[in-house]
């Protein structure tokens, strides 16, 4: 993230590749260090890039590869809190129970009824907050403060207030998340309110095909995302609202950067 400045940065919301996922990036790392090591560097320029006081928000969840279950949530935690993160707290987002059924693996116990045979099916996430250091509240001013302000009513309606958030997860093979493992809207909607002022700057690291950005937008933020795969631009700019490269680079009342970076580190701006 050369390209962003040291403490320009007011919210980080992110998922990281699931590790070596057969319905994400299977294969993608050599080893679960090589894994890790990804997620220090982001560990570490999060910290970085980050304002003092702000918040980063990491949705990830443990993963069960080749029958072997990484413990991700526990792994990244440590991570970020060695980069100098404070670790804030922990949300569980709750999948529709509709959405399962029971799996191969889950099933054992159905040909097999007796102790030691039980392996649950998963219909869970992790989103881990962290915070860089402490955040001082009289810096923002009462336009500011009183522009951004939640709405009491959704908040307590869709009990925001508890660590089980329930929201449907994004349907396979939906329009614009075609091999893409994206996270619905209201993620990253609850966190930009929560943690975000109108007019901050919102970093999504694994932008995807563009959700926290097209989310930072309607909710009057600006945003910055960085991915490695250049065929997601035209997916990124559709939902944001743009037909063309020259209306996105031309919008006046929008700031956002989409950074594509190829193996050599070089980063192609759009």
């Amino acid at each position: 993230m050369i390209e962003i400045p040291s403490k320009s940065i007011h919210l980080m919301i992110t998922s990281p590749p699931y590790f070596n996922a057969p319905f994400d990036y299977s294969g993608l790392f050599d080893s679960y260090d090589n894994y890790l090591k990804l997620l220090k560097n982001v560990a570490t320029e999060t910290f970085r890039t980050l304002d003092d006081g702000r918040i980063a928000c990491l949705n990830i969840d443990d993963m069960l590869v080749d029958g072997q279950k990484f413990p991700i949530v526990a792994d990244a935690t440590r991570i970020f809190m060695e980069a100098g993160f404070r670790y804030r707290d922990r949300l569980t987002w709750k999948k529709p129970e509709g959405y399962i059924r029971i799996s191969r693996r889950s099933g054992v116990i159905l040909q097999h009824p007796y102790p030691m045979y039980f392996y649950p099916d998963n219909l869970l996430e992790n989103i881990i907050i962290f915070q860089k250091g402490k955040f001082t509240y009289n810096k923002v001013n009462t336009q500011k403060r009183e522009s951004s302000k939640i709405d009491l009513n959704e908040f307590q309606k869709n009990k925001w207030f508890l660590t089980l958030w329930e929201m449907t997860n994004v349907l396979p093979n939906a329009e614009l998340e075609r091999d893409i493992a994206a996270f619905p809207d209201e993620l990253p909607k609850r966190l930009i309110t929560l943690f975000s002022y109108v007019g901050d700057t919102i970093l999504d690291p694994f932008v995807g095909s563009g959700t926290t950005m097209k989310v930072a937008r309607q909710l009057g933020r600006n945003s910055i995302g960085i991915d490695i795969k250049e065929e997601l631009i035209p997916t990124i700019k559709e939902k944001l609202g743009f037909g063309s490269k020259q209306s996105l680079l031309n919008s006046k009342n929008d700031k956002f950067d989409i950074v594509i970076r190829d193996k050599s580190n070089e980063a192609n701006s759009c």
